[in-house]
């Protein structure tokens, strides 16, 4: 195991599937026992890719291996009765229940807030939804697309001569995941004050909202939808571009003045340093970048894009590496556009030890993760268990801490409970 962790001590109980998997994922991070449960075959999150070598199989799936490290699994048919009584008595070990179905279906297998308070008065049970437990969308299916969408982030991401665009990510569900830690976590704090366990309603909407929460006031101040600027950034009616192509790949930096956050320093850096290269025009070198704030507002579009031209051509003779390192040696505000391969190898992530090796015996290598969030002088945090085998822990548990005897598992096993 580990050293003594923040959450150790604590049991969390987790029925999650899809990407709100990361909320168990994170307490095991955090030192909680995290038990895993999968109906017996295993859990439709493992049929997610993408897989191993490009081997679809449910031992396979990168993605179940992504959000289900530092857990144990069991496998249970809460369907049964005796799979019910099953997950009772994990329920009397437990102090986080962690779900995802759709609202009323906890309470129609008989296992709903009420029953489980009754099992364990300070139990905390956090259901992460959609769109929540109560209200006209409370039953609505979910997608990735659905949820983002319902939230506004579509509505402003895109190009704004286009139709909306989506984060091809599915995010939507991690995010789902984050909130249902913090909520998870609050109640916990909640309860170590006052004894009393809680049910945590966590509807997903609500919680990508906060990422938009400027964007309404656009309607509720001026009545008019908050526009799509695609890679642009807006100086009044005119389009500054933010991300530029460079000689492999795109780096975002965008063209400003003006006195305040530094803005007509970082610019004037930047043509300094075209200037050494040939590549400053003379009359891009006169420009007072301290009033170009202002002045803009003055101006055509074809002025400004006359203006950000020398740049783009410049940009377009460096790589992302050089943009990278010279911005930071000049104090020039931008940055590369990273892609999965920039980040795999990324010299800082490097340094941190960011990314941490997991020994997989039953595929014979070792994998590197992605570490844990953040940090911690005192309560060290570490991944210490991959992503659990289909029912791997069932004697483990069963047996070993609920004291079902070996007759009890093969009986259980033959009818489908486990």
């Amino acid at each position: 195991m580990i050293a003594e962790t923040m959450l150790d001590g604590y049991r969390v109980l987790d029925l999650t599937e899809g990407g709100y998997l990361l909320g168990g994922q994170i307490l095991g991070d955090l030192g909680a026992d995290v038990i895993k449960i999968e109906t017996p075959g295993g859990s439709p999150s493992r049929d997610r890719g993408p897989f191993y070598k490009d081997i679809p199989h449910r031992e396979k799936s990168l993605f179940w291996f992504a959000y289900n490290r530092n857990k144990r699994g069991v496998t249970l048919n809460l369907e049964t009765g005796d799979g019910r009584r099953l997950f009772e008595k994990l329920v009397e070990t437990a102090d986080i229940v962690m779900e995802s179905f759709p609202p009323g279906h906890m309470d129609k297998l008989g296992l709903g807030y009420a029953r489980l308070v009754s099992i364990k008065p300070d139990i905390i049970v956090t259901s992460i939804t959609p769109y929540g437990q109560e209200g006209p969308k409370s039953l609505y299916k979910e997608s990735e697309l659905t949820t983002w969408a319902s939230a506004m982030i579509h509505s402003i991401t895109g190009d704004p001569d286009r139709a909306p665009a989506w984060n091809s990510y599915p995010s939507a569900g991690l995010m789902g995941g984050i909130q249902g830690v913090i909520g998870s976590l609050y109640a916990l704090f909640h309860r170590e004050i006052t004894g009393e366990g809680q049910k945590v309603d966590v509807p997903v909407q609500q919680y990508l909202l906060q990422f938009t929460t400027g964007a309404h006031w656009f309607w509720e101040c001026m009545k008019m939808n908050f526009p799509r600027m695609g890679r642009y950034m807006t100086a009044g009616f005119l389009k500054v571009a933010s991300i530029r192509p460079c000689k492999d790949g795109f780096v975002h930096w965008a063209l400003a003045g003006g006195a305040a956050a530094g803005f007509s320093d970082s610019t004037a850096r930047l043509v300094k340093w075209m200037d050494e290269e040939g590549m400053a025009p003379d009359w891009l070198k006169k420009i007072d970048w301290v009033g170009f704030g202002g002045d803009v507002v003055q101006m055509t579009q074809e002025e400004l894009d006359r203006i950000q031209e020398p740049f783009d051509a410049f940009l377009m003779t460096k790589t992302t590496t050089e943009f990278s390192e010279e911005t930071a040696r000049r104090g020039i505000m931008g940055c590369p556009v990273s892609n999965s391969r920039d980040i795999c190898s990324d010299h800082h992530l490097e340094a941190r030890e960011f990314w941490e090796p997991v020994r997989h015996p039953e595929l014979g290598e070792t994998l590197s993760y992605c570490g844990p969030f953040a940090k911690f002088s005192e309560a060290p945090m570490k991944i210490f268990r991959r992503a659990p085998l289909i029912g791997e822990h069932n004697r483990e548990i069963y047996e070993g801490e609920l004291g079902v005897s070996r007759e009890e598992m093969l009986l259980f096993k033959q009818a489908g409970v486990i």
